[in-house]
């Protein structure tokens, strides 16, 4: 419902975190009301993998809630420093259901992403409910 096409073809670009208020507006209207906080100071531009994977991993963390955490809110947190792009996107929710097998396709594709450009991800549930996902994404890709 979330996710657009990666398809080379498209004539779309590439979505990056500058079009994070357009997905957590579409977030909000799908019925997970979603707020954006960030810190530190975003460079001028950002190494187009590292946007890329920055975008797509909140994107995936969010259609996650929607699926999964029932009635709920959602945070994104974003932090930038000289290094990297720290992302926490976290909700209020119930998380998945036992029932769910663990690392889906969407957590190993969260994780994949951050890998691809260098970085880490960890996603579980909060000591105090809800899920989070948490990555780093170093802002001079190494891979």
């Amino acid at each position: 419902m979330l996710r657009q096409v990666d398809d080379p073809e498209s004539n779309q670009p590439q979505p990056g975190l500058s079009r994070l208020d357009a997905l957590v507006a579409g977030v909000s209207a799908a019925g997970l009301p979603t707020t954006i906080a960030t810190t530190g100071q975003p460079p001028s531009t950002l190494p187009p993998a590292v946007d890329l994977a920055a975008y797509r991993i909140v994107q995936e963390a969010l259609t996650n809630s929607i699926r999964h955490a029932g009635p709920a809110t959602a945070t994104v947190q974003i932090n930038y420093d000289q290094r990297e792009i720290s992302l926490q996107i976290s909700d209020t929710g119930r998380g998945p259901a036992p029932s769910t097998p663990a690392g889906g396709h969407g957590l190993i594709g969260m994780r994949e992403r951050a890998a691809a450009v260098g970085g880490a991800l960890h996603a579980g549930p909060g000591h105090g409910g809800g899920f989070h996902v948490t990555a780093h994404l170093p802002l001079k890709a190494t891979r």
